[in-house]
């Protein structure tokens, strides 16, 4: 059992919540200290539906000794007055004294009348609500409670619709600075709009007389009595502006509309007011909390609140005008800016709407700012007809979800690409595997006698391989792959494994060509492949200085590539007898030809060097490059 409590400014009163609270922890079974005497009025008392309890300060007001429990209080925690009377409140109730001490002091010591409200709640739900007012009177402490327990059973249908619509039409009150009534049976009906407006919380009181004419400042009763004697079968409604002085000295001018139904005897059966707040400076007394729930919305260019929007009576939150970027005193209510909608499916549901044929609208549309088709927003509307007592309202809300809805395009298209990114890593992983395979199966056959060579050249391709995956993958661009940085790496590579042959790597590549990997894959293998090659032959003397195998990579045109590959080693002794029925040249050829590409031997002076032409792109093949060149 905890409590939270809060004061209200506004109301002028503290409310006090009260979370799981025991009955067997309120009263404790302590003995009196003081002989019970008879409270004042007790019969009558017995009388009055809310609880009366009285205390005798003692002590200097620092205790209270406890003289009379309500009988819905003892009823609720299963106690006879008995178990109480004659107790000091500090002793036989800590809960109660520590919410109530100090309040009681305060009322002792000025004489004032203080206002209470607590709420009991059981698992975060309102199970009773009691509002107390605490006085004193010849020395004692009166706290009368009128306490109201939450309904056990649940609302029906028909209840529950009528609370929504009662808090929809409160809303639009708040908003619009609007509050009503309702008299019938000489017995008024007061909306929440209303207390709103005279700045004051509801009292017990209000049902049995006007509490705005109440306030009507003493210049303004004469209209006030012409109302009175005006209201007739002939005469059944009535507008005019009056004056009202609030309790907290405010001033407000109120538009007032009355309407009143009579029987055929041109008795009266009932009446209607209306009151909208017009006054010219209410906006300088922001003190109620709804000031600042509408201080928020007005601040909010993507959301806006639409209150009434199907009726003269609109409503609109500041975000509405930057909307449709219409400043609000130039902005004329009309159906003309449904006309901007650009789906019709949407503007003939909102013209249902406006014509009673439906009661709801949830729709996304696009609207042409002004009429510009050049400047278009995506908007969500939602607005909702119900109807409250004899009058159709509407609400709705207004929102610029241009941006999210820009976002979710961006994010529906990037989950696009990843997924035919995933597809294409799956794609390259199953053909460079196939690759490695044929490979593996050719030289198997090959080198049946060499098995440290395979494994070599195995390693060598793997390596490159998973380079190429780590670099490509990593980036999700399998489009624009810069060659420069992938061969730095491949050197590096290279020289891990073959490092123990003291052979240098090198490599000058323009770094302005970017291949997709459809091209670089095939190419780092063709790589591989003549420099195994300069490896295993190259070099037959292990003590040769200066080992070096360099590769060169240009354009030759905006759309060829030009690779060399040398090696200053011990040459090719018969070119033709690499291109005859070699294993390599043949494994060369074809990742050559994967590539639109072209080889050649190079006639060196002093070891080996190929060239490779190759297309930067597959739109053409190599010779229709070549032939553009030409």
């Amino acid at each position: 059992m905890y409590i939270e409590r809060q004061f209200r400014e506004l109301e002028n009163i503290e409310e006090i919540k009260v979370y799981n609270m025991n009955p067997e922890e309120i009263f404790n079974d302590v003995p009196p200290v003081k002989k019970p005497e008879k409270v004042r009025f007790s019969n009558v008392m017995k009388h009055v539906p809310s609880d009366i309890n009285v205390f005798l300060p003692i002590d200097d007001g620092e205790d209270f000794i406890v003289e009379r429990i309500g009988w819905n209080l003892l009823e609720r925690l299963n106690l006879k007055l008995e178990d109480v009377e004659g107790r000091k409140l500090s002793e036989c109730s800590p809960f109660y004294f520590d919410i109530f001490k100090d309040t009681f002091k305060d009322v002792l010591k000025n004489g004032t009348t203080k206002a209470m409200r607590i709420f009991y709640y059981q698992s975060d739900k309102i199970q009773a609500l009691a509002n107390i007012h605490i006085i004193t009177d010849e020395g004692e402490i009166y706290a009368i409670s009128d306490l109201r327990r939450a309904e056990e059973a649940g609302k029906t249908p028909e209840e529950q619709k009528r609370e929504e619509e009662e808090n929809k039409a409160t809303l639009i009150e708040y908003f619009s600075q609007t509050g009503s009534y309702y008299k019938i049976h000489d017995e008024y009906t007061w909306t929440p709009g209303i207390y709103n407006i005279i700045n004051r919380s509801k009292e017990s009181s209000d049902s049995y007389y006007n509490i705005i004419f109440d306030l009507v400042i003493p210049e303004d009763r004469p209209l006030v009595k012409e109302l009175l004697e005006t209201m007739s079968p002939e005469t059944d409604t009535y507008e005019n502006i009056i004056r009202i002085k609030t309790p907290g000295g405010h001033i407000k001018y109120l538009d007032t509309y009355l309407y009143s139904k009579f029987d055929e005897n041109g008795e009266e059966i009932s009446h209607y007011g209306l009151f909208k707040d017009v006054s010219i400076d209410s906006h300088k007394h922001k003190t109620r909390p709804v000031d600042f729930m509408l201080n928020g919305f007005n601040h909010h260019s993507k959301l806006s609140l639409l209150v009434e929007p199907l009726s003269k009576r609109y409503e609109f939150s500041e975000g509405f005008y930057k909307m449709i970027e219409i400043p609000k005193n130039e902005y004329h209510h009309t159906k003309d800016v449904v006309e901007n909608i650009m789906e019709e499916n949407v503007k003939k549901e909102l013209y249902q709407l406006i014509d009673g044929e439906i009661d709801e609208l949830n729709q996304v549309f696009t609207y042409k700012v002004n009429g510009d088709e050049d400047n278009l927003k995506i908007c969500e509307l939602f607005i909702e007809r119900f109807k409250y007592g004899n009058q159709d309202h509407s609400i709705g809300f207004l929102t610029d979800i241009t941006l999210s809805r820009k976002k979710q395009q961006e994010l529906i298209k990037s989950n696009a690409t990843k997924n035919i990114l995933i597809k294409e890593v799956h794609h390259r992983v199953k053909n460079n595997l196939q690759v490695l395979n044929s490979f593996l199966n050719l030289e198997r056959r090959a080198y049946r006698d060499n098995p440290n060579r395979i494994l070599d050249n195995m390693q060598a391709r793997l390596s490159s391989l998973a380079l190429l995956h780590e670099k490509t993958y990593n980036t999700e661009d399998f489009i624009n792959i810069n060659l420069d940085d992938y061969m730095q790496d491949q050197d590096s590579t290279l020289h891990m494994l073959f490092g123990a042959k003291d052979i240098n790597f090198t490599s000058d590549v323009n770094k302005d060509i970017h291949l997709s990997i459809q091209t670089i894959t095939p190419l780092l293998l063709v790589v591989d492949e003549l420099t195994m090659n300069a490896i295993k032959h190259a070099f037959p003397d292990p003590d040769m200085p200066d080992k070096t195998i360099s590769k060169k990579i240009d354009l030759i045109n905006e759309n060829v590539c030009e690779l060399i590959l040398r090696d200053n080693g011990v040459g090719l002794k018969d070119p033709e007898a690499l291109t005859n029925h070699n294993l390599g040249w043949e494994i060369i050829n074809n990742l050559t030809r994967q590539i639109n590409g072209r080889i050649e031997i190079l006639d060196c002076d002093v070891g080996t060097g190929f060239r490779i032409l190759f297309p930067t792109s597959f739109e053409h093949t190599l010779e229709e490059y070549l032939d553009e060149k030409e």
